[in-house]
């Protein structure tokens, strides 16, 4: 299964999923990566593994479905399959969703439906909830809204630290995310 990874910040679970394909948990091959901060760390992650690399400034474009026909274009390209979130801030437009409708699949730190949207480990940390998560969902339209596959609770101890819940979540997802896809793409999940 070809797959991209698209993501906008440092690349821990495209790191991750890296991780996974070279030690046989996952039977999917990355052959791109598509990334809209240019410099970002996860940039330097994809090209240490051979993968190619799709960088683009938004502002550059007269609008998200201009940016979006030349990812698809790319993502054709290489014959990508299914599309893995992987940290990517944006919400994905009606281009990319109706080209990879039910193949588009993302990773949310939290327990949906609670804590939709970017800064949930904050939003959890800070509304004082003793168990937050990791959500995988199919992308539709909506922010964080599509058809769950998987969940896993994340307790918060009462002394622990907005830092020590961020990793906690983030040793969930760099096990959770891998696992999941393997098993959504041996199904061939069109959810």
């Amino acid at each position: 299964m070809r797959i991209a990874c698209f993501a906008s910040g440092s690349g821990s679970n495209v790191e991750a999923i890296f991780e996974a394909i070279e030690d046989g948990r996952m039977s999917a091959r990355c052959v791109l990566l598509v990334c809209d901060r240019p410099g970002a760390p996860v940039i330097e992650r994809a090209v240490r593994r051979g993968c190619d690399v799709f960088v683009f400034a938004a502002k550059e474009y007269p609008d998200k479905e201009a940016f979006e026909r030349e990812i698809v274009a790319e993502l054709e390209r290489r014959g990508v399959e299914r599309i893995i979130l992987a940290g990517y801030m944006r919400l994905i437009g009606q281009v990319l969703l109706e080209a990879y409708q039910g193949r588009i699949v993302n990773i949310h730190p939290s327990l949906l439906p609670s804590f939709p949207g970017k800064d949930a480990i904050a939003q959890a940390f800070h509304a004082g909830v003793k168990i937050t998560g990791v959500t995988i969902h199919v992308v539709d339209e909506g922010m964080d809204t599509g058809p769950i596959i998987a969940q896993e609770s994340v307790r918060l101890d009462n002394d622990m630290t907005h830092e020590e819940l961020q990793k906690a979540i983030q040793r969930v997802e760099h096990e959770l995310y891998p696992r999941v896809i393997e098993e959504w793409i041996k199904e061939g999940a069109n959810v």
